[in-house]
């Protein structure tokens, strides 16, 4: 039962996915919630992992809640599952691209898709953020400032300024900027260990 429920969240995925990266991850999160897969705090880790690895975001998704559920066959499944839709609407795509290239209709449909995508993408940033820049994010009330102040996670607070700041005024890449940051959370924690 619960390969099935892997291989149905994320062929849906897959299938309806559209834009791909983190207009996926609202998506994600939503489903395996409601079967009870993982946990937010788990969904964090996926997000930090996924940027450390190389692959597409669904696909590491796809394996690293498949382990964490059912180990090996887990990530099997849910991997093969997020990757055939695509693969299907490729085939699909390159037979009738040349046919409907130029019809309004389609033309109208990938108008509509790309503000929804962009949406998608800003639920992500706003979750990501949440549960990257909040301790027990979920328990939080965003109208009261004290319970704000007190819920932040300063270091991570910091950390997100710095590589805001990094990638505005430097040419240091993705990869770069996130090995720093993790550089950065170890240093101050072993500090502070030093200090008590």
């Amino acid at each position: 039962m619960l390969h099935l429920q892997l291989f149905i969240i994320f062929f849906k995925v897959g299938l309806f996915g559209f834009g791909g990266g983190y207009a996926i991850l609202p998506m994600i999160y939503q489903d395996v919630q409601a079967f009870g897969i993982i946990s937010a705090e788990d969904f964090s880790n996926l997000v930090g992992l996924s940027q450390v690895t190389p692959g597409p975001i669904a696909i590491n998704a796809a394996t690293y809640v498949g382990v964490k559920s059912d180990g090996l066959i887990g990530s099997l499944v849910a991997t093969i599952a997020v990757s055939l839709p695509s693969f299907i609407l490729l085939l699909i795509a390159l037979m009738f691209i040349k046919k409907f290239k130029e019809n309004i209709v389609v033309q109208s449909i990938l108008r509509g898709i790309k503000p929804a995508t962009v949406g998608l993408m800003a639920s992500a940033f706003a979750f990501m953020g949440g549960t990257a820049l909040f301790k027990e994010y979920d328990n939080i009330d965003f109208l009261s400032p004290s319970m704000i102040i007190n819920s932040a996670d300063w270091l991570a607070v910091f950390i997100f300024i710095l590589t805001f700041i990094l990638i505005k005024t430097t040419k240091l890449g993705a990869i770069k900027l996130t090995l720093l940051g993790g550089i950065l959370s170890v240093m101050v924690g072993i500090v502070l260990n030093m200090s008590f």
